[in-house]
């Protein structure tokens, strides 16, 4: 297979591309409480670090949408994977350098979140106007990388830090950000198609794809946050009188009047 013809190397970059995603989305979690124990950072400031990821990665999805189409796919996505490497690489750097950790791993933190996002946008429109014979199942094998993704991010990840301890997570960091930069040389040399190539009919946007795709990350968001605050209120007994505040301040916790 050439890899300059054959879009079956597209769909590996692709499955790839969505691996780099939960590399994005799951390594840092499992390292909050190191951060806590080893900078003394604040719960109130590691979850501002989560929030920040995926805030930014949807304002990412927002911008996106109008500018990928006139841009172009391939250096949107190169960029991508070479922001979410850059990031993971000053994640293992910043923190160590910077007068407060925190402000390291923030900076570290909205580079691949960006680069995330480019991701998210892009990886379902590249698969879908690949023309293969099964493109349902196509689809459908790339969303189940990311499962895929995030199981082999903490296997791997834990068992790196029972062989070589946690406080060396940092060269986890700089192996991790290999992935993102390697498949960014990989997305530089697959065919790629645009989706208004792909379809016959008039398609729908990327515009339309992603306001389509945030209203549902959305939804989700609101029921998950809603069952948490049932939830509470079944084990207390009474609702928390900091609930409607707590909702209010809350970024996934919006709703729709």
């Amino acid at each position: 297979m050439n890899i300059r013809t054959s879009y079956r190397h597209t769909l590996y970059a692709s499955y790839l591309g969505y691996v780099t995603q939960a590399v994005v989305n799951n390594f840092v979690p499992l390292l909050l409480l190191t951060f806590q124990s080893t900078w003394g950072i604040s719960l109130s400031r590691l979850a501002t670090l989560v929030s920040v990821n995926f805030g930014i990665q949807l304002l990412v999805d927002l911008a996106g949408a109008r500018f990928v189409d006139r841009i172009g796919y391939r250096p949107c996505i190169v960029t991508a994977h070479i922001m979410a490497g850059v990031g993971l690489i000053c994640l293992g750097i910043l923190p160590f350098c910077l007068p407060d950790p925190f402000v390291g791993i923030l900076l570290s933190i909205m580079l691949y979140a960006i680069g995330g996002g480019l991701t998210e946008v892009l990886i379902s429109p590249i698969v879908e106007a690949c023309p293969t014979d099964h493109k349902d199942a196509a689809m459908s094998l790339l969303h189940s990388f990311y499962c895929w993704g995030h199981v082999f991010v903490i296997l791997v990840s834990t068992a790196y830090f029972a062989l070589f301890g946690i406080e060396n997570w940092r060269y986890m960091s700089f192996a991790w950000a290999a992935l993102p930069l390697l498949n960014a040389v990989y997305f530089s040399l697959v065919p790629l198609r645009r989706l208004d190539e792909a379809e016959s009919t008039a398609p729908m946007t990327m515009q339309a794809k992603t306001n389509s795709r945030i209203m549902m990350m959305d939804l989700t968001a609101s029921g998950a946050c809603s069952s948490s605050n049932q939830r509470r209120i079944s084990v207390m007994g009474t609702p928390p009188s900091d609930a409607p505040a707590a909702q209010s301040r809350s970024f996934f916790c919006r709703g729709y009047p």
